[in-house]
């Protein structure tokens, strides 16, 4: 069966790990179906689907936001989402966190953290084995964002999920992952992201075991492709290599649970069917992935180097035009070759505050102490930058064309300071000595007047 044929036909979800296939294009109006006929023609909502399905709009912005920011998609599904529970009751929330939450004494300065390790003991899945590093703006107000790290080692099986708080940018860095959502099915593997909007219903399954990944929670603006400026038309990340789900269905008339985030609090109600039940979809708002080792980079190609912003992916916009809610930077493989310059990222204090996580590889700035499943915090206006090692190799070496390969770090930027949660200032993985990797900067000052 080819893709397209796929695309038409589909059906239920049956395998574990097939290839469903993909639709190009990052904020296209896309058209799919599992079923024949599941797609009306011509019209949103007829008076009666062919196929006896429900009819159901899924709204991303207000409905006269303008057509270029209008985010919308029509869902033919089993049951529409008034069938997907009553009686919700609270539940707690783990170690899961929403902004405002500052209850951490952690100081706001340099702060690195171990990679959270993999349970070994339980059924530890995606809901139950996601914790929050930390939170910065107020969900409320949909500004900000907040870090997540999950660690797990099960699938949530008959459990789904709905985040109306935030858009969820999702960054495995350990173990392929399912993601079963309303729109259809996204496989991901270390060095790919995911983003399931906000408002839409997912599962997370395992593939090949014990899996760990970030997670960034937009409460702000819609992450989308950031102004090429002066670049042009071409390279950063380019819309044809976003890929968005077929349709696939679950018509399962057995008992799920469904967990809904909203205003920080998690409520969970019980289903007598799956709730992934959506026969066909048309629209621009649907979850999908991206291959951050497509992100073609550019970068100066005599001396110096460009502001690290020249990495950004996505980014979610405020209202102060050029400063983001949130960028999602990231440092892939490339090309150095700078003459007479300084090459990893110099000392800086910067307005914006950086989370930054290794996927894998060795990050040129800090080639001792940051690890893969790592993690860092620097605040607004803390100073840091490339650790003793890396300022006297940098100092020192001949300068030749040099290419860092098989490394792929991450930064959320936010224009908010950031605060680390409880579950963060957990000694047990907090790294006390990060400030030493700057320990052995020496005075090399030589006056002229002595």
């Amino acid at each position: 069966m080819n893709i397209q044929e796929h695309i038409l036909r589909g059906g239920p979800i049956k395998d574990a790990n097939p290839d469903y296939g993909y639709i190009p294009g990052f904020g296209n109006t896309h058209s799919t179906q599992a079923e024949e006929g599941a797609l009306p023609i011509g019209r949103n909502s007829p008076q009666r689907h062919p196929l006896g399905l429900y009819a159901e709009q899924l709204s991303g912005t207000a409905f006269t936001a303008p057509r270029a920011s209008n985010k919308r998609s029509w869902l033919y599904r089993i049951l529409p989402s008034v069938r997907h529970g009553t009686g919700y009751q609270e539940v707690e929330t783990g170690a899961i966190r929403t902004a405002p939450a500052r209850e951490s004494s952690l100081p706001s300065m340099q702060l690195r953290w171990q990679p959270v390790p993999l349970p070994e003991e339980g059924k530890i899945d995606f809901l139950s084995g996601l914790a929050t590093m930390t939170t910065c703006g107020d969900a409320a107000m949909q500004a900000g964002m907040a870090s997540h790290v999950y660690s797990i080692n099960a699938s949530m099986g008959k459990k789904c999920f709905q985040n109306s708080d935030g858009e969820m940018l999702m960054i495995p860095q350990r173990s392929k992952l399912k993601f079963v959502t309303e729109f259809g099915i996204i496989i991901a593997e270390p060095g790919e992201i995911v983003i399931i909007p906000k408002g839409v219903r997912f599962r997370v399954d395992l593939i090949d075991g014990p899996a760990r990944g970030f997670v960034c929670e937009n409460y702000g603006m819609q992450l989308t492709l950031p102004e090429r400026g002066p670049i042009g038309a071409n390279c950063l990340a380019n819309a044809r290599d976003f890929l968005y789900p077929v349709a696939a269905y679950e018509d399962c008339e057995r008992e799920h649970e469904l967990f809904c985030k909203t205003n920080g609090r998690i409520y969970r109600t019980k289903l007598d069917h799956s709730p992934l039940d959506v026969v066909a979809w048309h629209g621009n708002y649907a979850p999908c992935k991206y291959d951050l080792r497509r992100f073609a980079p550019v970068g100066a190609i005599l001396f110096d180097h460009p502001d690290p912003s020249i990495f950004t992916v996505l980014t979610s916009a405020s209202e102060t035009p050029g400063t983001a809610n949130v960028d999602f930077v990231i440092f892939p493989d490339r090309w150095l070759v700078m003459e007479d310059s300084f090459r990893p990222p110099w000392y800086h204090m910067n307005v914006m505050s950086e989370f930054m996580g290794l996927i894998y590889g060795v990050y040129d700035a800090k080639p001792g102490g940051f690890v893969p499943g790592g993690m860092s915090l620097h605040n607004a206006l803390v100073p840091h930058g490339p650790d003793s090692e890396a300022f006297e190799k940098a100092s020192n070496k001949v300068l030749e064309p040099e290419k860092l390969a098989g490394t792929m770090a991450f930064m959320f930027e936010t224009r908010y300071p950031q605060d680390p949660t409880t579950f963060a200032s957990n000694l047990s993985f907090v790294d006390t000595r990060y400030p030493d990797c700057w320990r052995d900067l020496k005075r090399m000052f030589k006056s002229n007047s002595t």
